[in-house]
């Protein structure tokens, strides 16, 4: 598999239509300066130079997905507080599709991290994490009744804050085999056998550890664990991310494909998950193998912690970490321009 095979992957990626479902965040970030220490506690003093808001959680996950070119809706709840509506603002910004997006009674969930010196100082989390009511419930299952026609892949982002449940899952699963559409999931270990039938997940070491209840030491365990899941569940895929160490794609009829990290520098893995899913899915519904949307994965997530904050790839800097340059109107390839991270 080569790099313009790939790259040429990257020029479909925009034919695509997902749709996200899950526990919607919206991420906030006060970048500051630490000069001293403040003398009522022994925590650092930050002086506050801005702030800014990004889509968390499934919405980060929808943010990926337009940020690769692709159309993207998402289905779930927002409070009807100010937070809420800053990330419906936000996400329209974007050209991502909320008419599937509840307003409730209950508060947004909102992560605010402090970075002080490219470092994260603090996060706070303001969350309820209780399952959603049989009626909320019932309206995000004709939502995404409404919307499944017209989309190529389903993503649900499970998040463990009450937007994905056994209702649910019982409904959409069923519903998206139906309509013959991919379904790829980030798990959590809770629902872990209310997944069966998807198309793929992409657990983490430990999230796969509590799946089969041991922890994965060794190359062996990793393996042992990623055939267990996959006959478990009666998935296609199973893409099983395992940090510095890269990933490991297990595919049924029992191959395994092991993928090293493509990471030159690590600033922050926030959000990590959310690319690898958004990349991967993306890439299944252009048409891609298995394997070829695995290896774009990896490269965009060696993106994305190279910046600092949750932060989301574009094509063109995937295009220039393949290394492979667009041609120019001669037919001559130009030299690929890395984009800039800027930070507020």
């Amino acid at each position: 598999m080569t790099d313009d095979s790939l790259s040429r992957l990257v020029a479909r990626l925009g034919q695509a239509n997902v749709l996200v479902i899950g526990d919607l965040m919206l991420d906030e970030f006060v970048w500051g300066k630490v000069s001293r220490i403040s003398p009522e506690a022994p925590v650092p003093v930050v002086w506050v130079q801005s702030e800014s808001v990004m889509p968390g959680g499934a919405a980060n996950v929808a943010n990926n997905i337009r940020a690769l070119g692709g159309r993207v809706s998402v289905v779930g709840v927002v409070g009807r507080d100010r937070w809420g509506d800053a990330l419906l603002s936000d996400l329209a910004s974007r050209k991502i599709e909320t008419g599937g997006v509840l307003p409730i009674d209950r508060p947004t969930t909102v992560k605010t991290r402090v970075i002080a010196h490219h470092q994260q100082v603090v996060r706070v989390d303001r969350e309820q994490q209780a399952p959603l009511t049989a009626a909320i419930g019932e309206q995000l299952i004709a939502a995404v009744a409404r919307l499944l026609p017209e989309v190529d892949a389903v993503v649900l982002e499970d998040y463990g804050k009450g937007i994905i449940t056994r209702q649910l899952l019982e409904a959409v699963i069923p519903m998206a085999r139906r309509h013959k559409k991919l379904i790829t999931v980030d798990p959590k270990q809770e629902h872990f056998d209310l997944y069966r039938g998807v198309t793929a997940l992409t657990p983490n070491r430990q999230e796969a550890g509590e799946a089969v209840g041991r922890e994965l030491e060794s190359a062996a365990d990793i393996k042992r664990a990623g055939a267990e899941i996959l006959q478990r569940l009666a998935c296609d895929g199973l893409l099983l991310t395992l940090g510095e160490e890269g990933m490991c794609l297990f595919e049924r009829g029992g191959r395994q494909t092991m993928i090293p990290t493509v990471a030159q520098e690590v600033f922050d893995v926030a959000g990590a998950g959310d690319t690898v899913i958004a990349a991967f899915t993306l890439a299944l519904a252009s048409g891609a193998t298995m394997e070829q949307a695995a290896r774009l994965a990896n490269q965009a997530a060696g993106i994305v912690v190279g910046k600092l904050g949750v932060a989301v790839v574009a094509p063109e800097e995937l295009r220039a970490k393949l290394g492979v340059a667009p041609k120019a109107p001669g037919g001559k390839r130009t030299k690929p321009k890395l984009l800039s991270r800027r930070h507020p």
